[in-house]
């Protein structure tokens, strides 16, 4: 009894004990001198900075206020002379020693930040970058300055947006383009670290894309797409992608350059990673549903038997990839070869069925569009593509998605499809396209 008293007693004493240092640390909190505070956020400052107004402010805090786009001292409402902030080290370093003196409260020290780099500092990478680049000549040199840009990029958050807003994807872009100009072997190191670098700085810049879709450039992406090793055959394609993505333009080049649908093809026959894979995919969307280079390219992925590869690859994998997949498919069905092709593989009608409501609604679009365009070419004909769909359950897959809903095009196709489908219900049974899942798969 008298022991249960005592421990009673001691877990009292010691909740009393707790509440006291929590009193104790919000008494603290409260204590933190008026100097050692952001004006803006109140709170004690981690990183402080001098404006050349002398007001002192955290550094997060005050770069916010300025990339907001003022220009003006939150406090004294001067004009600022430099957006540059100036790291304040005395105000910091008084700040660390509060903590040390003040850690039984529970306040930790606040670590000393890496100085960001400045607009000054990337201005003379830049130029060294430029120099360096001048006819292919310092490639070890600019080597060296790109692997410290990347290096920087990495460090912080906040150095990455202070090379992007200066322009380094442009300078970095023109020594990719004039360093190309010369042997891809001889300069592959240094060109290989520049691809790796505007990786990190998408999207990039009109200027940037204009050096890296001149004719000397797009050969050397296609020679990394080719032959380079894993990561710069990644880089490559993650280039590439940007430069369609953003300007169609490019396609054409891309399209006329040697060797780009076999790296682009080798892409998905040999994965490397999601990410490469993705772009690849990407590039080829682009380039079988562009206008000006679509049938050429069409032929040429068809004959490489990329047809088959995607059928296969769509039966089961992740949603970003199939959506993808399904594209391309749906590009490549825009031609009379793509879709003799398309009906040759055993797997194509059950896939498609099947991907109805399964993936995504862009999924079911494209899924949709392509059994429309297969059935479409061949509704003159006796059974087909038509009996095939139907013995998968295309007709209730259908039923269900215009009960759903769905996009104004996919609802009108669908309306289509089953108007096709319905005079030859007759002649078969229709079963559920869940029991195509035993079917044999060629691969």
């Amino acid at each position: 009894m008298i022991s249960t008293w005592r421990r009673r007693r001691a877990a009292r004493r010691a909740a009393e004990k707790q509440r006291l240092e929590g009193e104790h640390c919000i008494d603290m909190e409260l204590a933190i001198p008026k100097d050692f505070r952001c004006p803006i956020s109140l709170d004690l400052m981690k990183d402080p900075v001098t404006l050349s107004t002398g007001i002192t402010y955290d550094r997060e805090s005050i770069e916010k206020w300025i990339e907001a786009g003022n220009v003006t001292c939150p406090i004294t409402n001067q004009v600022l002379r430099s957006l540059e902030p100036i790291p304040n080290h005395s105000i910091r370093k008084m700040i660390q020693d509060w903590c040390v003196e003040n850690r039984s409260y529970g306040i930790e020290r606040i670590p000393t930040p890496r100085i960001p780099v400045s607009s000054v500092e990337v201005l003379k990478i830049q130029a060294k970058i430029t120099a360096a680049a001048c006819k292919g000549g310092d490639q070890v040199g600019c080597r060296n300055l790109v692997a410290k840009i990347k290096t920087l990029m990495k460090e912080s958050e906040r150095n990455k947006k202070r090379f992007v807003s200066n322009g380094t994807g442009s300078v970095l872009s023109a020594a990719f383009e004039e360093f190309s100009r010369a042997c891809f072997n001889e300069n592959a190191t240094v060109l290989e670290e520049i691809l790796s670098t505007l990786t990190l700085m998408f999207p990039l810049d009109g200027e940037a894309n204009s050096h890296l879709g001149s004719a000397a450039s797009m050969d050397c992406l296609v020679w990394f797409l080719k032959g380079g090793d894993l990561s710069g055959r990644r880089n490559a394609v993650l280039v590439l992608k940007e430069l369609v993505s953003s300007d169609t333009k490019k396609l054409e080049v891309l399209s006329a350059t040697e060797g780009a649908t076999e790296g682009l093809f080798k892409l998905i026959k040999e994965p490397i990673c999601p990410a490469a894979t993705k772009a690849s995919l990407v590039t080829i969307y682009q380039m079988v549903t562009s206008t000006p280079t679509n049938v050429k390219a069409i032929t040429k992925f068809v004959d490489m038997g990329l047809i088959s590869l995607l059928v296969e690859m769509v039966v089961d994998t992740e949603r970003s990839v199939c959506e993808k997949g399904l594209g391309v498919l749906d590009g490549i069905c825009s031609c009379d070869e793509g879709r003799e092709k398309m009906n040759d593989h055993s797997l194509t009608i059950p896939v498609l069925v099947k991907k109805i409501h399964r993936v995504s609604d862009l999924a079911t679009e494209f899924s949709v569009s392509i059994l429309w365009k297969l059935c479409k070419a061949q509704k003159r004909q006796e059974g087909g593509v038509l009996l095939e769909a139907l013995q998968v359950g295309a007709f209730q897959k259908l039923l269900l998605l215009l009960q759903v809903g769905c996009g104004e095009r996919t609802k009108e196709k669908a309306t289509e499809l089953l108007k096709m489908l319905n005079p030859h219900r007759e002649r078969l049974e229709c079963i559920d396209s869940s029991d195509f899942k035993d079917l044999k798969r060629p691969f």
